[in-house]
């Protein structure tokens, strides 16, 4: 039955149809009740064909049911017929005779043909664009190879491939349902045939479609472009897409004349993108979107915030002012960076749109799925979960798509339920070169796009120097996302006219390439000559628009002339309505308790140990956990899991958003969280408890991410972006392994504000902590946060009376290693509660999840209290701190090392403990009161980290600026090292061994110098 299966039913049942015509013989058969085998009804040779189509499907069904002649003859014709090429398999079925192989019948060789223009046609739908004209230079191959596919080579060539002939040229062929070549034609000539797929497939648009493996998405795209006449355009929309043509162009020829020797990275060579996204944000508007948020690289952001975002252009000239001073805080960025929000009617549509460019690095493709968050969130606080009324656009590089992984990684978030944005137009401007970089030097893959066919997104691959087909074919693009909701790629293969920069030499590297591109007609005058020609506009109105757009230009020029404030607080792209003063100042410099009420602790801890639906089976491990909670819960205590479940219940009753992102944190790396409980009988059951805890609560929403950190990092950083009233979580499965997401940590969250004057409440959750578990299992690497941290450690500060939260309010971002339940419960709502967001690092534990000590009293969490940057000493030591003789300073897990050792010692008299619950920025005010409890006691820095990683450079000038030389901070903690961590368990409990030895050796350093 195997070879059987290799044939479909229907070609089966045509080869027994032309069986029967051909008059081959058959072997007897027999009914399916008893009966001798019989020949073909009326003893003609050829007989009844659909008495042989019945026992054609009769023995598909069941082989054993027809005679064993049949059966032997069936699986032999499926052999036959299976080797052979597709379009001649049906020929084979039947094996022929001597006679009948030498006088075949007009039948069978129509049957023939019309096979094989059916192949051809795939062919063209398959493989056009291989051949098509899609380079406006003319000299390379847009797909990396000058291969032609043999079927498709000349109109001789590919009528003998499918053994066709001149004469049938003009034969007229009935067209198969894959097709809409046609119209409402069912036939064409052959000839007609050929002529009108090379016209939609081989000309100025190369379609790659056939890979969908959705049978009606592929005959959507195929109607959109097969069908005779859709590429029709009226004189008005003609005249728009001059118009629009004009403003790109002249807009790019402004600058160059004005700031001949500045950067700005046009767009010269690829104008048609501005009409181009012009065209997509019409046409979605049409469908009733209401929001657009844009990302995109520097090629071409001046242009397009001019003419698509409709940025006022006295302050995009405004950037190129050497003289104007920015009075914005923080170190700007350069104009091709800036982002961009804006709230307009849309001309074409007359309907109200939003548009937003998200402000972006260099560092390529970061900001792509920083766009995808904060889409996902605007369509989130909307209720959009279709996505037809916020929508993204991304707009790429050739070179950049095809190179940088993060690319990948966003475009494997498309269709997960907690990140799909429900389709998104990506545009990318195909250059044909990267920076000096020639693309067969710079992929594998033959086409830019290709990354794209893993979710299986259409790609269509236009001319940039045919405006009309790219227009048609952005329309397209934006109705596919509209009836699918899937992603969908327009490639616009054109060309830079100038080099990476304006102050670049191409020729160096591309001498050819940059011949040609002097010689070529800029698009803007030949789609005039055309339009000219056709009779569209005339010479004067085609001057006439030039002029004035011109003339809009000067006068911008003029008006930011008296600019005497530079803002970049105008290029702000996601505006927070309402969360700040009308001058961007927060409303209030105070910050209130973060304690709640002890009523509302035990609710939260009530519904955290049990399972709010009724007939749910949980697994019996963890109703022990529950079980657990239920305990803590009676007797008033927390452990990690659920002071972070209290945080987060506390937050959603308060009307606040939480959304919580990353590799595992439904159940948690360490099986702490357990937020999703799953039905142990019925598939895909689950229930989330935080989500049943108040009849009126903010959503929460837990997400297992993709195996991904640059991609959800950034998406989770994007959807903070979104809206200020929303804690946003993501937490690295180890703490080490945000190394894969330094892009956006170093490019959006550390240094965001100061860029971008945009403030972001994103909160990292980062597994830390020595546990002899290997080098990539231990540190988060805070020693890299602490260096970006911008406090001065030389500037001995002020104590004001709102000295917490104006340090608080000036810092780049905020990092605590919280030691106790109660400081990460206090930290997570002060995050929410502040009157400013700034980005929040968390070094979470790992062995203190379930540490006996690691717990907090409610009385820790009740109203009145609140986050404790630091916490000091409070046993014996505290009670008579003349008498102490060292005071050691520490963060995080090691304090419970410490005070064990410090208890076998019995040196609890004599050494006192102080944690550093926050560590930047750093609380100078605390630090001083604690080494002042303590005149006579010697200070110490005391960590599990190797000393070049970890806090000691940080906190150690910071100490000296507070204190001075008299009293210096002495170092106990590993020795320096390359690795942050042996992976050899003794190793490790030496190494640890060694420095708790050192830190309550009271004579340790006697007689050295600091």
């Amino acid at each position: 039955m195997s070879q059987l299966r290799l044939l479909p039913p229907r070609l089966g049942v045509q080869a027994v149809r032309l069986l029967s015509a051909r008059g081959i013989p058959g072997p007897g058969l027999r009914s399916r009740s008893s009966g001798p085998p019989a020949t073909f009804p009326g003893g003609r040779g050829g007989g009844d064909s659909s008495y042989v189509e019945e026992m054609y499907f009769a023995w598909l069904e069941n082989p054993r049911s027809v005679h064993q002649a049949w059966d032997s003859f069936f699986r032999q014709a499926s052999k036959e017929a299976s080797a052979r090429p597709a379009h001649q398999q049906l020929l084979t079925v039947v094996p022929e005779s001597r006679s009948a192989a030498s006088s075949r019948t007009k039948t069978s060789k129509l049957v023939e043909d019309h096979l094989a223009v059916q192949s051809l046609i795939r062919a063209y739908q398959i493989r056009g664009h291989h051949v098509a004209q899609l380079d406006p230079l003319g000299i390379l191959d847009a797909d990396l190879d000058s291969f032609v596919p043999s079927d498709l080579i000349t109109t001789i060539d590919k009528l003998a491939f499918y053994d066709l002939q001149e004469a049938d040229l003009d034969k007229e062929f009935q067209l198969p349902t894959t097709t809409f070549i046609g119209g409402s034609e069912n036939t064409l000539s052959l000839r007609e045939i050929i002529r009108r797929l090379e016209s939609t497939y081989c000309q100025h648009i190369g379609l790659e479609f056939m890979f969908i493996n959705d049978v009606e998405q592929c005959q959507w795209i195929r109607q959109k472009f097969e069908t005779p006449g859709v590429m029709q355009f009226s004189s008005e929309e003609k005249r728009t897409l001059l118009a629009r043509l004009v403003r790109s162009m002249r807009f790019e020829d402004f600058l160059a004349r004005k700031w001949s020797s500045e950067k700005r990275f046009g767009l010269e060579g690829c104008e048609v993108m501005i009409p181009a996204l012009k065209t997509i944000i019409d046409k979605s508007s049409e469908m009733g979107i209401e929001n657009v948020i844009l990302g995109m690289p520097h090629r071409g952001r001046l242009n397009v915030l001019a003419n698509v975002i409709r940025k006022d252009l006295e302050q995009i000239f405004c950037q190129f002012d050497p003289k104007l001073e920015a009075a914005d805080e923080g170190s700007g960025d350069v104009k091709y960076h800036l982002g961009m929000y804006h709230e307009r009617i849309n001309r074409v549509t007359n309907r109200n749109i939003t548009l937003s460019l998200v402000a972006n690095p260099s560092h390529l493709e970061a900001v792509d799925p920083v766009v995808q968050g904060k889409t996902k969130a605007e369509q989130f606080y909307r209720g959009d979960a279709q996505g037809k009324k916020v929508m993204s656009i991304l707009v790429h590089g050739d070179a950049a798509f095809a190179g940088q992984g993060v690319v990948y990684e966003t475009f494997h978030l498309s269709d997960l339920p907690s990140y799909t944005t429900n389709g998104t137009v990506h545009v990318v401007v195909n250059n044909q070169i990267g920076f000096t970089t020639d693309p067969r030097m710079a992929r594998s893959s033959p086409y830019p796009t290709d990354v794209a066919r893993v979710v299986n997104a259409p790609i269509f691959h236009v001319n940039a120097d045919d405006p009309e087909a790219v227009i048609y074919v952005c329309s397209v693009a934006a109705e596919w996302r509209n009836t699918f909701n899937k992603d969908v790629v327009v490639d616009l293969v054109c060309y830079r006219r100038r080099g990476h920069n304006e102050m670049d030499e191409p020729m160096f590297t591309q001498p050819l390439m940059y011949k040609q591109i002097h010689k070529q007609v800029p698009v803007l005058k030949k789609y005039a000559d055309k339009l000219i020609a056709e009779g569209t506009v005339t010479l004067q109105e085609f001057e006439e628009e030039i002029a004035k757009y011109d003339r809009i230009c000067e006068e911008a020029y003029g008006r930011s002339k008296d600019k005497k404030i530079l803002h970049i607080k105008h290029w702000l792209d996601s505006p927070w309505p309402g969360f700040f003063n009308v001058d961007g100042e927060p409303k209030s410099m105070t910050c209130p308790a973060t304690g709640i009420p002890e009523d509302m602790l035990t609710h939260i801890g009530n519904v955290a140990s049990s399972v709010p639906l009724e007939d749910f089976k949980i697994h019996t491990g963890l109703s022990r956990i529950l079980r657990g909670r239920a305990d803590m819960t009676k007797k008033r205590t927390v452990d990690w899991a659920l002071a972070e479940y209290m945080a987060f219940g506390s937050l959603l009753k308060e009307g606040i958003h939480v959304r919580l992102s990353g590799q595992d944190v439904e159940r948690g790396t360490f099986s702490h969280r357990h937020h999703v409980l799953h039905d142990q009988e019925v598939d895909r059951r689950t229930c989330v408890p935080m989500n049943h805890l108040w009849p009126d609560q903010a959503p929460y929403t837990v997400c297992n991410s993709s195996l991904s950190e640059y991609g959800v990092l950034g998406f989770e950083l994007g959807y903070a972006m979104a809206s200020p009233n929303a804690l946003v979580l993501w937490e690295a499965q180890f703490g080490d392994f945000h190394n894969t997401a330094q892009c956006i940590i170093d490019q959006f969250i550390s240094t965001g504000q100061a860029k971008w004057v945009r403030h972001n409440g994103i909160v990292l959750l980062l597994p830390h902590g020595m546990e002899g578990m290997g080098p990539e299992h231990s540190s988060a690497r805070p020693e890299r946060f602490l260096q970006m941290s911008n406090d001065d450690s030389d500037a001995y500060p002020v104590f004001t009376k709102d000295f917490e939260v104006s340090q608080l309010y000036d810092c780049n971002w905020i990092v605590v290693n919280c030691s106790t339940p109660a400081s990460y419960f206090h930290v997570l709502r002060r995050q929410i509660l502040l009157p400013f967001r700034k980005p929040l690092i968390v070094f979470t534990p790992k062995s203190l999840l379930r540490h006996p000590e690691a717990k907090s009293s409610f009385d820790q969490m009740v109203s009145g209290t609140s986050f404790l940057r630091v916490i000091p000493e409070d046993g014996a030591a505290a009670q008579a701190p003349g008498q102490v003789r060292r005071l050691i300073f520490c963060t995080g897990k090691v304090y419970y090392d410490l005070v064990k050792e410090r208890s076998s010692q019995g040196l609890e008299g004599q050494v006192a403990i102080t944690r550093l619950e926050q560590i930047s920025p750093f609380p100078f005010d605390l630090i001083k009161q604690e080494a002042e409890r303590y005149p006579d006691a010697e200070l110490v820095w005391c960590q599990e980290e190797h000393k070049n990683m970890g806090y000691y450079d940080y906190i150690s000038p910071r100490f000296m600026t507070i204190l001075g030389q008299a009293r210096p901070i002495w170092y106990v903690g590993r020795e320096p090292a390359a690795a942050p961590a042996t992976g050899n368990k003794n190793t490790h409990l030496v190494s640890l061994r060694k420095f708790l030895d050192t830190a309550f050796n009271l004579h340790a350093f006697e007689g050295k110098t600091f």
